[in-house]
């Protein structure tokens, strides 16, 4: 047995056990569907899914819950998958490897996945669990929620019959969400033709080491992006008669960008002055980020001479472009205090043969809000040249303080912990807005254990917290 299953509560985190073992990128959801139909059929369920592949679990009400109204907990297949740049994995074959940290489940150079790994291994044993006594409970796991929400938006609505909704998909203990951002991507496609290297030497410019995180719940604590950082000394480079080659930042549309790399040609008669520049930016960047990033690392270093350079015209766009690029906190909440309003994330830079693909992210609990910093990103993108799209994105999900399951999931708390719990709204994007969109008359709540470093290598879950989530939803489910 391995020291995770060992955990209390044990039917949670033995459950999470086998999930660790389960590749599941999104998009890539085919093992993970497969694990949750077998779970299904070994505990007789009825089990049943859809065009977009979401599944739903059945367990029918226990003995004089029968009238209760249905309640869907729903939770995620998919995980973000983010390794440290020197590890060996592969996501689509090789399990996580957890460990056991200091009251903590962490992993060893990967993201662990309980986001939203821990939220459905809570489900799954809420279905077989002694413990819980409830109504009629429909589990449902959705598809590719970290690339887009795809399959919430397009869920079956006949795959849910459920009033109440709880989401297992936050991440802070003692906190219920009731509302969250709405969110759309702004993508920019820069022409980069190639052209001959010119004479020069060929220096490489590197970022690691910086915290990264979410791009929802992490954006306002004032960390760097990597795509940033590379493009600052890039454009002062650029000035002295430096060109480009390759550029390389960020991954994943949410989450913040923690390592690039770029290539230049640096003329030879300016190779000190440029040594100078890259210097006193790199002392600017760590006095900078001292409090919020201080394991920041910028090098500057001879490299093997490339085999083009990008057209410095071309290349001069998308620098300028990424230099002048908003990144990170737009506007705070006027009516819930210390809550994100409105944010953009600068994510990723990818060079794709002759073009480059820009990606960022923008988020708000308002919706004009939404489109306005969408359209100031396309503005900008488009008066560098770029060709700009938008994915269709997804709506936020409005709070309501009054509906009966907040009142219920607040007095619930109450009773067991003697003490109220925070209602709150995030600004990362949650499926409830887009399943009650399937549902109207659907109320919902979201909770979930203690995680922090969500979307990165540093990702980790509390064991305390879990056990304390997990004995609130056994109490919340028998009141409800």
């Amino acid at each position: 047995m391995s020291q995770i299953s060992q955990l209390e509560p044990k039917e949670v985190w033995s459950i999470f056990d086998e999930i660790l073992k389960v590749p599941r990128p999104s998009k890539h959801e085919e093992q993970i569907r497969a694990y949750l139909l077998d779970f299904a059929e070994k505990h007789a369920f009825q089990a049943k899914t859809d065009a977009k592949g979401n599944v739903v679990i059945i367990r029918e009400a226990a003995n004089g819950f029968e009238n209760k109204p249905t309640v869907v907990l729903q939770s995620h297949m998919d995980m973000v998958c983010e390794k440290e740049p020197t590890l060996e994995h592969d996501f689509m074959k090789d399990p996580i490897n957890a460990v056991v940290e200091d009251g903590w489940v962490t992993a060893v150079g990967t993201t662990l996945g309980a986001d939203c790994g821990i939220g459905m291994a809570m489900a799954l044993a809420a279905l077989v669990s002694p413990s819980i006594v409830a109504p009629k409970l429909e589990a449902l796991f959705t598809v590719d929620e970290e690339q887009g929400l795809s399959g919430a938006k397009e869920l079956d609505p006949s795959m849910i019959t459920g009033d109440y909704l709880v989401n297992l998909d936050s991440e802070d203990e003692g906190e219920i969400f009731i509302g969250c951002a709405g969110g759309v991507d702004t993508l920019a496609t820069f022409d980069a033709p190639r052209v001959a290297v010119p004479d020069g030497e060929a220096y490489k410019i590197t970022v690691s080491g910086l915290l990264g995180g979410h791009s929802g719940d992490d954006i306002e604590k004032g960390r760097a992006t990597a795509t940033k950082l590379v493009a600052y000394p890039i454009v002062e480079l650029c000035k002295i008669g430096a060109t480009i080659s390759t550029i390389d930042a960020g991954n994943l549309r949410n989450a913040l960008a923690r390592d690039a790399v770029a290539t230049l040609i640096i003329p030879k008669d300016k190779v000190a002055q440029a040594k100078n520049i890259f210097d006193t930016i790199y002392i600017g960047v760590k006095n900078e980020f001292a409090h919020t990033d201080p394991s920041i690392v910028m090098a500057f270093e001879k490299s093997a001479a490339p085999e083009h350079i990008i057209e410095p015209g071309a290349a001069d766009r998308l620098m300028l472009a990424l230099l002048a690029a908003p990144h990170g906190v737009m506007a705070m909440s006027a009516t819930m205090h210390g809550l994100v309003e409105t944010s953009t994330n600068l994510a990723s830079v990818k060079q794709l043969d002759d073009k480059i693909l820009v990606t960022t992210s923008q988020r708000s609990s308002i919706e004009s809000a939404k489109n306005q910093i969408a359209a100031t990103m396309n503005a900008l993108f488009t008066l560098a040249g770029a060709c700009v799209e938008h994915t269709d994105g997804y709506p936020g999900w409005e709070p309501n303080l009054d509906n009966e399951l907040t009142k219920m999931a607040k007095n619930t708390y109450i009773k067991i912990f003697s003490k109220p719990p925070k209602i709150k709204a995030i600004h990362a994007g949650l499926e409830c807005g887009l399943l009650i969109e399937k549902r109207p008359s659907m109320q919902a709540i979201s909770i979930g254990p203690t995680m922090r470093g969500v979307h990165s290598p540093s990702e980790k879950i509390e064991i305390a917290a879990t056990d304390l989530v997990w004995g609130y939803l056994v109490e919340l489910l028998r009141v409800m």
